[in-house]
């Protein structure tokens, strides 16, 4: 690659890079790297390698950011967040089969458009990122793309309900939230608490679990859906 195409892919990527061998490499196809003399190695290794961050990084996101779902949802949701599908998306608003390093075969045959060299390379570009700036650079790399696509798929599974709900109503200064406590049952191991939401003391929503907390989140849930949210 020459030193311009590095400028213009590393604004797209929003990360400029301190050794750029660790891009070079993440864009190399293992085509081209078989046609060439001295080609250098493909993507293939740091493909590997990123797949891994990119697995923690939307597991540690999905964990913290969505209290309520449970393992299965938070599994299917990660899922498909990391499919090909998705990671080819990612990779064709970047422009990436512009930059790819291909044979000439490979390049005749559509290579540029292909999806599982474009969801390879953009596994490779998280690794190449992450050797060279660290765990806290490539995360913001990978959430760039993460946290719009997880708003635009399927908010309300994604959503802290109180939190949202408060954004909400904090867009009129006058209205007052308030959760209120209607009941609790149960022996002390197993405690199912139900809770009201109020709106200037209207209740706009009900919820019930086995901790306030957890009540309160349902009690949000159904007032975001009565709201059309």
């Amino acid at each position: 690659m020459q030193n311009h195409d590095w400028k213009e892919l590393e604004e797209r990527l929003g990360y400029r890079f301190k050794n750029h061998q660790y891009l070079t490499t993440a864009l190399t196809h293992s085509s081209y790297a078989n046609e060439a003399k001295g080609g250098g190695h493909s993507n293939e290794r740091l493909e590997f390698l990123g797949d891994s961050v990119l697995g923690v990084v939307v597991a540690d996101y999905l964990f913290k950011n969505c209290p309520n779902l449970p393992e299965g949802d938070l599994t299917k949701n990660r899922a498909s967040l990391v499919c090909e599908k998705s990671l080819c998306g990612f990779s064709r608003q970047l422009g990436v089969g512009n930059f790819l390093l291909l044979s000439h075969g490979e390049q005749n045959s559509g290579g540029r458009e292909r999806s599982s060299i474009l969801a390879d390379a953009f596994e490779a570009i998280i690794a190449a990122i992450y050797m060279d700036g660290g765990m806290e650079e490539a995360r913001k790399f990978i959430l760039r793309f993460i946290i719009p696509t997880l708003k635009a798929s399927k908010p309300k599974a994604f959503k802290d309900y109180k939190t949202a709900l408060q954004e909400i109503i904090q867009q009129n200064p006058e209205e007052r939230l308030e959760y209120v406590l209607t009941g609790e049952s149960g022996p002390d191991h197993d405690k199912h608490f139900t809770v009201e939401v109020h709106l200037n003391s209207n209740v706009i929503g009900k919820g019930g679990g086995r901790s306030k907390k957890e009540a309160e989140q349902q009690a949000a849930r159904e007032a975001l859906e009565l709201m059309g949210y």
